[in-house]
């Protein structure tokens, strides 16, 4: 089953955010979805409803012969998540050397997870190059480069458009054709904000797969500890759910079995 990745060549871009919410509303749509993070901040699991004294992870064991089924956290979105865990400085070195000299240490077990025929994979990466996406990069179908709608970012967007960002070599260029862009936090009244996406929308063309609307009720929802599309008429959630669709419109996918009860978010007006 098809692998997406959430990556950005930036921290602070929604990153985090935009993979859980796409997570949610795929398995609100009846498809079993399993997330990794492989961020070490760790953030994915709060996303997603997790207690946030549950600092256990899968990645933060990579190495130690901890099987990944045994890691598997179960989310009240219906989400199926392995959490980064929590890290110490000396044991993020010492996972960055194992994930450069034994990158099968990752990609084996990912492979396993991808063996399901069933199971949609979401993965969310640390901002920019990293061991961890470097070692899955060849199972990697579709990526989701997130940037916000910034002068920063507008700057990226030719990096984006010819894979420069993801490295160098064959594998690279191979993700690079497969990636697809999502700008972040757009006010259609703000000037910059506007150039920024008619920037986009001309070097990336149909590769621009979604645009997130800047919405305050983002923030009040993620402070609450609630997902942005659990919040009616909010102007980002609408956004969120068609990137979803977008999303999907790129996979071949078998038909989803309808929704059952086991995520918050199907009571919520999604469309299927």
């Amino acid at each position: 089953m098809p692998l997406i990745a959430f990556v950005s060549p930036k921290g602070g871009v929604g990153k985090t955010t935009i993979a859980a919410n796409v997570a949610a509303l795929l398995a609100a749509r009846g498809h079993e979805v399993m997330g990794l993070d492989l961020d070490p901040q760790n953030a994915l699991r709060l996303h997603l409803g997790m207690p946030v004294r549950d600092e256990a992870g899968f990645v933060s064991e990579v190495g130690s012969g901890l099987a990944w089924r045994a890691a598997l956290r179960h989310t009240p979105y219906g989400v199926s998540l392995l959490p980064h865990g929590e890290v110490e400085p000396r044991r993020a070195l010492e996972l960055t050397r194992l994930l450069m000299d034994r990158p099968e240490a990752l990609a084996e077990p990912v492979r396993e997870m991808l063996a399901d025929p069933h199971r949609l994979l979401i993965v969310d990466s640390p901002p920019g190059p990293s061991p961890a996406l470097s070692a899955i990069m060849p199972l990697i179908d579709l990526s989701a480069v997130v940037l916000l709608a910034d002068g920063g970012s507008a700057s990226l967007i030719p990096q984006i458009a010819d894979g420069r960002f993801l490295g160098r070599g064959t594998l690279a260029v191979r993700a690079a054709e497969r990636a697809l862009l999502v700008l972040n936090q757009v006010e259609l009244d703000a000037p910059l904000s506007t150039a920024v996406l008619d920037c986009a929308q001309a070097v990336m063309g149909a590769r621009l797969v979604g645009v997130v609307a800047r919405d305050p009720g983002v923030a009040e929802a993620l402070a609450d500890r609630r997902l942005p599309v659990e919040v009616p008429g909010s102007r980002a959630a609408e956004d969120l759910s068609l990137l979803a669709e977008g999303i999907l419109a790129r996979l071949a996918l078998p038909p989803a079995a309808p929704a059952g009860g086991h995520s918050v978010l199907t009571h919520w007006g999604l469309r299927r």
